[in-house]
């Protein structure tokens, strides 16, 4: 008697929902201009003077502007970043997670190799000058002369582009892919475990039963938090990337020499400046993109009749 061996199913590609690209990128401005920029200022004012604590660093952000100050670098870089990160993310994270099911990766591998494909996608498409110009807004020297006009954003993108052209507006993009990189595989592993745990305790052990809207906001949360482990990465990339004057550092830093500066000059600490910001910058995020997120998701679905597919 033979056995006709069964055929494995067609593997198909996702596909991507421009609706959800679109709505992607108004939540996440939205994110951006609430608490995520304020977040991202002391996170990293901590990061490129590794001499203050958090509250001296609200304090000196407060000197350069008042309330204004949390928000620099918001317009236009932050919000350049906020709405097309999304895209970047979506097209070739699908892309890449429907490659690596090809080569034969399950669900669990293909997706976290997704989520670090799509991540190196963001810091060399998008976020790359985008992190760095909110960088050089953030950390450059406010002129001392009274009456001054304050160098804009346009005018300190151009002098930096004039002076070292691509390279110059993108530097620290290698550290933002790393960052990017180590952020979505942590952050797809540690929510993946967290949810796991949720449902042995809920006793929810059937994959087919859903969480609830709670318990997906503190799964994500807590891998957004854990994520936090690679701060030396961030660090280093705002220290790559900072225009603060400081005559020790190494005129054309790479992510070793940077991460050596860092070392000699604040310890282990140092590598670690700004990580409890960056800790409640990830769960705000979280919080906002899936709490938010679901409730935008059904009213889209609701105005349009197309339910844009959950990607955080």
């Amino acid at each position: 008697m033979s056995i006709t061996p069964q055929q494995p199913a067609e593997l198909k590609k996702k596909p991507i929902s421009f609706s959800n690209i679109l709505l992607g990128s108004a939540l996440n401005l939205c994110e951006v201009t609430t608490l995520g920029q304020p977040l991202e200022v002391i996170k990293t004012t901590m990061a490129a003077n590794r001499n203050l604590n958090f509250l001296q660093s609200v304090k000196h952000i407060w000197s350069r502007g008042g309330v204004f100050g949390f928000y620099q670098g918001l317009i236009p870089w932050a919000w350049i970043e906020a709405s097309t990160k999304g895209a970047a993310l979506l097209f070739v994270s699908a892309e890449a997670e429907y490659q690596f099911k090809r080569a034969g990766l399950g669900n669990f591998g293909a997706g976290i190799m997704g989520g670090v494909s799509g991540g190196v996608a963001q810091a060399y498409l998008t976020m790359g000058f985008c992190t760095c110009m909110k960088t050089v807004e953030i950390t450059k020297a406010k002129s001392a002369v009274a009456g001054a006009v304050p160098q804009s954003s346009w005018s300190a993108f151009k002098q930096i582009y004039n002076k070292e052209g691509i390279r110059g507006i993108n530097k620290g993009v290698n550290a933002v892919a790393i960052r990017q990189m180590t952020n979505w595989g942590s952050r797809f592993g540690f929510s993946r475990l967290v949810e796991e745990g949720i449902r042995n305790v809920t006793g929810k052990t059937n994959t087919d039963e859903k969480l609830t809207a709670m318990e997906k906001i503190l799964a994500s949360a807590i891998g957004g938090g854990l994520s936090a482990w690679n701060q030396p990465i961030e660090v280093i990339r705002v220290e790559m990337q900072s225009k603060k004057d400081d005559p020790n550092r190494p005129k054309k830093l790479t992510v070793g020499s940077a991460f050596s500066y860092i070392y000699k000059t604040s310890g282990i600490q140092g590598l670690y400046r700004g990580v409890a910001p960056r800790i409640c910058l990830g769960i705000w995020q979280t919080v906002f993109m899936v709490g938010f997120g679901d409730m935008a998701r059904e009213l889209v679905g609701k105005l349009t009749g197309e339910t844009p597919a959950a990607k955080h």
